[in-house]
């Protein structure tokens, strides 16, 4: 009995510890490829910590219920979602779906190399499973289970990020020059961390 109880706690562990770190190391993902993006593009930067300053306030950190009120960090999200998905085949099934390759397809968005926020102003597409070219999580029974936890923290994190600090590379790495180069697996992740300096504001 006791060993059945021994095995038995450290298989839900062990799942327990492969949600946690699948989820956070996801998020953090998104959140270092949002950075990189708007370090690399200065004025879609300054365009949405205008837009936090005039919402939150400048300095003060994002809550749940500000991620509605700031449309623009919305639309810069979801453009990350689109040129990194977290999951760029997504979980492995019968099929595979290539995300990764949906989010690039010139048939479907135009220039689909330029990281351009603005796409997403005037469109209802949304990353919940209802919209086949932004399906970052999946969809239908398979779609993600930590869905609800990252549509909330993705943006909290990236927001107070953007509303606590000044950003700058490390080494004053033009923006131009900065390591785009991924680092394909299960995860999407860069194959060189970024390295941002943050400024008091």
């Amino acid at each position: 009995m006791i060993n059945f109880l021994s095995n038995f706690h450290l298989k839900v562990f062990s799942v327990s510890q492969d949600l946690f770190n699948a989820g956070t190391d996801t998020s953090s993902n998104v959140v270092e490829w949002a950075m990189t993006e708007l370090l690399r593009a200065p004025e879609i930067m300054k365009k949405d910590q205008a837009e936090l300053v005039q919402v939150l306030g400048e300095g003060k950190p994002m809550e749940e219920a500000d991620i509605a009120r700031l449309p623009y960090l919305q639309c810069i999200i979801k453009e990350t979602f689109r040129m990194h998905p977290p999951a760029p085949l997504l979980v492995p099934r019968k099929v595979l779906i290539n995300v990764w390759a949906i989010g690039w397809d010139s048939t479907l968005w135009e220039d689909p190399l330029v990281f351009n926020p603005d796409r997403f102003q005037d469109s209802k597409l949304d990353v919940r499973g209802q919209d086949f070219e932004l399906i970052p999580f999946g969809a239908g029974r398979r779609i993600c289970p930590g869905l609800p936890l990252a549509i909330r923290m993705i943006p909290i994190m990236f927001g107070t990020l953007l509303n606590t600090f000044k950003w700058k590379t490390e080494g004053d790495i033009a923006p131009k020059d900065l390591d785009m180069e991924e680092k394909f697996g299960l995860t999407l992740a860069k194959l060189r961390p970024l390295r941002a300096v943050p400024l008091p504001l």
